[in-house]
């Protein structure tokens, strides 16, 4: 991803960093907060919804929603959410499942709720998909409450694959979608849960960071991974990409969906090796243009944009939007 604004970074980091001295202050930083940092103890999360983590238009229902039953949470309803259609309130899939839960038309004939009391079911109106799919997923924990295992785990394999297949494999069924979706949504639900504490460091953020020290000066290219075919350069989510994939932790391919790879730490919680994010929208996740690693000192190190080079940048700009941290 291109980062198209706040070229006044630049002059800024040219003044702290512009020479070799400057260079080797930031890389001192990095080494001394790090340590610094890993005096703090590990953390728990809660089950209320992270400020930020959702599309504004959509937090109070998520917020409401999630905690219909104790089979599920709103940060839970948000991943499953955002699994579902990424936010989007006209998604469509090929098996015809619809809107932002992603009902199929059999299903919300039986489930779909006029939730915000306008005289119809809209399977379309998030208003009424989303406290649906909450309602719907309490309905299955409920149907499968005699099955062992988790009971959380086993109504999302109901949700996606069916009640009947929970029961009839006394669990998530042996299904590699099912089993994905399960997968995916139980890691990605810390991506939306509030940070309680804080959360201690490990030595994946510090190979991480190390990782990105070693392609300072390399020059941006937008879509780059750093392979031979892009001459070992990269763009902001494709080097933070990289980083993290150099310490064995995967992450998605562009900044937007990096977001949600871990829990968000406040601005004052973070530490060495949490991903920082840039957004046009500062309600939206959604417009999340611009990733890097912070490094401590209000320092990270990114791939900026077209003509410029992997670098270090203060984060404390109009744009900032907010962390993640991928070892949580």
């Amino acid at each position: 991803m291109e980062w198209d604004g706040w070229v006044v970074r630049k002059a800024w980091v040219v003044a702290a960093c512009g020479t070799g001295l400057g260079v080797c202050f930031l890389a001192l930083l990095v080494v001394g907060t790090f340590v610094s940092a890993a005096q703090f103890g590990a953390g728990g999360r809660s089950v209320a919804l992270a400020q930020g983590s959702v599309p504004a238009q959509y937090e109070k229902l998520v917020r409401k929603w999630g905690t219909l039953c104790d089979a599920i949470s709103p940060p839970l309803l948000a991943a499953q959410l955002y699994q579902e259609s990424g936010w989007n309130p006209r998604a469509q899939s090929p098996a015809a499942a619809q809107g932002i839960a992603q009902f199929i038309p059999g299903t919300w004939a039986v489930h779909g709720l006029d939730a915000n009391g306008d005289g119809r079911a809209d399977v379309w109106d998030p208003e009424d998909a989303i406290p649906s799919a909450a309602s719907y997923d309490c309905a299955l924990a409920r149907n499968v409450r005699d099955v062992p295992g988790d009971p959380t785990a086993n109504m999302l394999a109901a949700y996606n694959a069916g009640p009947y297949a929970v029961i009839k494999y006394g669990g998530v069924p042996p299904y590699r979608e099912t089993q994905n979706y399960v997968s995916v949504i139980r890691k990605m639900e810390q991506s939306f849960a509030a940070t309680q504490e804080r959360l201690s460091p490990s030595r994946q953020a510090a190979g991480a960071i190390h990782y990105a020290q070693e392609k300072l000066g390399t020059p941006y290219l937008w879509g780059g991974d750093g392979t031979p075919e892009d001459g070992g350069r990269f763009d902001c989510s494709g080097l933070t990409k990289a980083a993290y994939a150099s310490v064995g932790i995967e992450l998605p391919r562009v900044a937007n969906d990096q977001w949600t790879a871990g829990p968000h730490p406040a601005r004052d919680e973070l530490l060495p090796g949490d991903l920082v994010f840039f957004a046009h929208d500062l309600d939206d996740p959604r417009s999340i243009h611009h990733v890097g690693i912070y490094v401590g000192g209000g320092y990270m190190i990114d791939a900026p944009y077209t003509g410029a080079v992997i670098r270090f940048d203060p984060i404390d700009t109009p744009d900032y939007f907010g962390a993640t941290r991928p070892t949580g």
